[in-house]
C-alpha cells in the first residue's frame, strides 16, 4: 500500500497555491492553516525520527541516550528540567531522539526542502499534517486536555500532567501522534516558528500510521528543475540559513550555497559581482 495525495506543482505561481492549501478558515474569514509542514530534500525520504535511523535496540536507545544527555550536560540552570522538557533541548542539540520537527510556515518548509544543493537532481517534498484533526486519533483523556485548553498541540507542562516521563507514555497500547510545542529555547527555534510531532511508540514510523487516514496529510513533490528557481526566490525574500540558523554557522551555510554556481562548467568564467549583495 502506497501513500497518496501527492500535489505536484509546474510553476512558482502554481506552487504559492499548493503551499497554502485549505488553509481558509471559514468560521473566523481568515487564513489560518490546520496544517504544519516538514520539508525534505529528497522525495522518497521516509518520516522516520533520527533515534530509528540509528537502525538499534531502539526502545532501549532512547533510555540510555537521554539518561547520558541529562548526566553529561549537568548544570544548575538546567538539573531541575522536566523530561519533556529535557527532549526537547535534545532533540535542539542534535541528540537522536522520537520527535519529528515541523514548521508552521510553509516557506520553512519549503527552504529545508531545497538548502542541500548536493540534492538537486532528487525532486524534494513537502508533507503537510493537519495537526487539528489529530486529536481525533488521540485517547480520551489527551483530547480532554486539549479542549479544556483550546488548543491543537500540548505544552510541557501539559503532557507533564499526563506522563510523567517517556515510560509512562510507551505503556499506552495504541499508536498516536502528538504535536508538540516546544519551548522557546533559542532564537532558532522562534525563527523557524517550530512544532515537534511524537509518536506514542518509539519504534513506530509516521508514514505508516498515515496510510489508512488520507485526510491527516498531503504531500507536495518539488520537482528537481525547479528547486534553483525556488532557493533564489526563497532568497530573495530572505528565507535562508542566515535568518533560519542565527549565527556564524548559519551565515556561513548561506555564502556557501549562495556563492555555488548551478552548473560550475557554465559559469566558471563568469564575474562573481552578478552574485555579490
Amino acid at each position: 500500500m502506497e501513500l497518496k495525495k501527492e500535489i505536484v506543482p509546474t510553476s512558482w505561481s502554481e506552487l504559492q497555491e499548493v503551499l497554502f492549501t485549505d488553509s481558509y478558515n471559514h468560521k473566523i474569514n481568515r487564513i489560518r492553516s490546520p496544517y504544519i509542514y516538514r520539508g525534505l530534500s529528497n522525495f522518497d525520504y521516509q518520516l522516520k525520527t533520527s533515534l530509528i535511523r540509528l537502525k538499534g535496540p531502539v526502545k532501549e536507545l532512547e533510555f540510555h541516550l537521554l539518561r547520558n544527555f541529562k548526566k553529561y550536560s549537568f548544570r544548575p540552570d538546567i538539573n531541575n528540567k522536566l523530561d519533556w522538557e529535557w527532549l526537547a533541548l535534545a532533540q535542539h542539540h542534535g541528540l537522536p531522539t522520537r520527535l519529528l520537527d515541523w514548521t508552521y510556515s510553509p516557506y520553512v518548509a519549503l527552504h529545508f526542502a531545497t538548502a542541500e544543493i548536493e540534492k538537486y537532481n532528487h525532486d524534494g517534498v513537502i508533507w503537510a499534517l493537519n495537526y487539528e484533526n489529530l486529536k481525533n486519533y488521540l485517547p480520551e483523556q489527551l483530547q480532554n486536555k486539549l479542549n479544556q485548553i483550546g488548543s491543537n498541540s500540548f505544552t510541557i507542562e501539559m503532557l507533564h500532567e499526563l506522563y510523567q516521563d517517556l515510560r509512562e507514555l510507551s505503556n499506552e497500547k495504541s499508536d498516536f501522534v502528538v504535536a508538540f510545542e516546544p519551548p522557546s529555547l533559542d532564537d532558532r527555534i522562534v525563527n523557524q516558528y517550530g512544532i515537534f510531532t511524537f509518536m506514542s511508540h518509539s519504534n513506530s514510523i509516521l508514514d505508516s500510521w498515515l496510510l489508512d487516514k488520507p485526510e491527516l496529510y498531503f504531500r507536495i513533490r518539488i520537482p528537481a528543475d525547479m528547486k534553483w528557481e525556488i532557493r533564489d526566490k526563497l532568497d530573495q525574500v530572505n528565507i535562508n540559513e542566515r535568518v533560519l540558523f542565527p549565527g556564524m554557522d548559519g551565515l556561513s551555510k548561506w555564502l556557501t550555497r549562495h556563492y555555488s554556481p548551478t552548473d560550475p562548467k557554465k559559469q566558471k568564467n563568469i564575474s562573481l559581482e552578478t552574485n555579490h549583495q
